[in-house]
């Protein structure tokens, strides 16, 4: 089975053009291709994980991977999937974020000297003269065949600033650039990017004149990244210090029983043959498959001690009696207690685990909050200072689990 085949079978590709010139091109090795980033926060989240992922798989096959950091086109926003228009960043915290996501990719992609590059759109969008881009650009685009885009068809309801209706040409003038500059031939992006990668790939066989052999493909990365990565708390990171690693096995841990399998084949590396084996299981041993899910996943993000360390706190909750040391802690001072007693709200609100006062009153209500497994009745509930020589375990609903120490 080639990289293509094993895709398909993943379920990652939705749709392509010129499939059978696109198989060729991975299957072979032959494929210099790029997938964007844009920089709108500090770290990467579990939605470009499945790009990376993508990518190195890609390379793997020996592919040159291009990933594109948009320091530019951050500056205008894509309206994709959005309702309201992006808030606009600075020039300083763009750069701050494009430097982490550098940092965090070269863990997994092989940017050695011809495996794969990083580039930043900046440096050739920030140049650009307008009169230029109307005439060498504009001239390509029907605003007719624009409008008639999903991503902006979405937004004209509730009123499309001009500043985002220029999101497309500038993305496809990216695929021009790297087309020109870098030979890339391929595209790659999640499904609500279509219409841009039609518009890129488009641009460079009119300006070349029919003779560029530029392809694109469309894979689930931003449907299933959209559904994946998400709790209560927000985004789940790659950046331990935003997402730790044990909130992050956690996470994987508590996949729904639907969703283990097709994450197993979209984010790891497991071969397709064991994956349809594990697929096979249900009730308890499910749980193990999802051990195994959060495992590899935490391993390939944040190493394997971290993995381990992980692993060994979940056990101590779910099996019993093994480490808690890793669980997520939060330390109390004497400024939290009042009358040498602080509540269970004030707690789980210093953490993190609730947003308001509020939403804490009505977990306990709906019976989801206990302390050292013991439920939790009333929303006035306080725990003594003395109480804390031994730690202080929360859980909220199933999946939550906080120490607290003092």
């Amino acid at each position: 089975m080639g990289v293509y085949e094993d895709l398909q079978e993943r379920g990652l590709i939705a749709q392509v053009t010129d499939e059978e010139q696109i198989r060729d091109l991975v299957n072979n090795g032959k494929a210099v291709f790029y997938i964007g980033f844009d920089p709108t926060a500090d770290s990467l989240h579990v939605g470009h994980f499945m790009a990376l992922c993508l990518m190195k798989r890609l390379q793997m096959a020996g592919n040159k991977p291009i990933a594109l950091i948009g320091g530019g086109t951050a500056m205008i926003g894509d309206p994709s999937g959005k309702t309201d228009m992006r808030k606009m960043m600075t020039v300083e915290d763009i750069q701050h974020n494009c430097d982490c996501f550098k940092k965090q990719m070269s863990k997994f992609i092989d940017f050695s000297e011809g495996k794969a590059m990083m580039v930043n759109n900046a440096d050739w969008l920030l140049d650009l003269n307008y009169v230029d881009v109307l005439r060498e650009v504009g001239a390509c685009f029907s605003v007719n065949k624009m409008l008639s885009a999903e991503c902006y068809k979405q937004r004209m309801e509730r009123g499309l600033s001009f500043l985002e209706f220029n999101y497309m040409i500038m993305q496809s003038y990216d695929f021009y650039t790297l087309y020109k500059k870098y030979g890339c031939n391929l595209q790659f992006g999640g499904d609500d990017q279509w219409s841009n990668m039609i518009g890129g790939m488009e641009l460079v066989r009119r300006k070349l004149q029919g003779d560029a052999n530029a392809m694109t493909i469309t894979l689930l990365t931003n449907s299933e990244g959209k559904k994946m990565g998400k709790t209560e708390k927000g985004a789940v990171w790659l950046d331990a210090n935003k997402t730790t690693p044990y909130e992050f096995y956690q996470y994987w841990r508590n996949v729904g029983d639907q969703d283990v399998i097709k994450c197993m084949k979209l984010l790891t590396f497991i071969p397709m043959e064991q994956i349809n084996e594990y697929a096979k299981c249900e009730g308890a041993e499910l749980n193990k498959v999802k051990e195994v899910l959060a495992y590899e996943l935490t391993k390939m993000i944040h190493g394997e001690e971290e993995a381990e360390k992980a692993q060994s706190a979940a056990k101590a909750l779910f099996s019993g009696g093994a480490d808690n040391s890793n669980m997520p802690t939060t330390q109390l001072t004497d400024d939290d207690f009042t009358d040498g007693e602080i509540t269970v709200l004030d707690m789980m609100l210093k953490a993190g685990m609730i947003k308001s006062k509020g939403e804490g009153r009505r977990l306990i209500d709906q019976g989801g909050v206990s302390v050292n497994d013991e439920k939790v009745t009333g929303a006035l509930t306080a725990i003594k200072a003395d109480a804390f020589s031994e730690d202080i375990i929360i859980k909220k609903g199933k999946k939550m689990f906080h120490k607290f120490t003092k």
